[in-house]
């Protein structure tokens, strides 16, 4: 079995309350549900222009999951358009 965690930082320059960065972050949730993943935010909670995400995802093949992981990594940047700070994957 292979765990892959992805985590990301995104800022949100447009958010004026912790109910429009809800709102973001409940979109992009909604954009990556295709992939069966876990998704939860890990830090920056209580800021409105800012976030720490993670992703989870298992596989029995590596290769598999770092595809996978590969294509959310691509559809969060297509989706978020250059408001992504920062990334970092890891397999377990």
């Amino acid at each position: 079995m292979n765990i892959g965690l992805l985590t990301f930082q995104i800022v949100i320059p447009h958010a004026q309350s912790l109910k429009d960065k809800r709102q973001v972050i409940q979109s992009l949730r909604g954009r990556l549900k295709k992939f069966n993943i876990s998704f939860a935010e890990c830090g920056h909670q209580n800021l409105w222009q800012r976030s720490t995400l993670g992703i989870v995802a298992i596989s029995s093949s590596h290769l598999i999951l770092k595809k996978t992981l590969q294509s959310i990594e691509n559809e969060i940047e297509n989706t978020l358009n250059g408001d992504l700070i920062h990334t970092q994957v890891e397999y377990l």
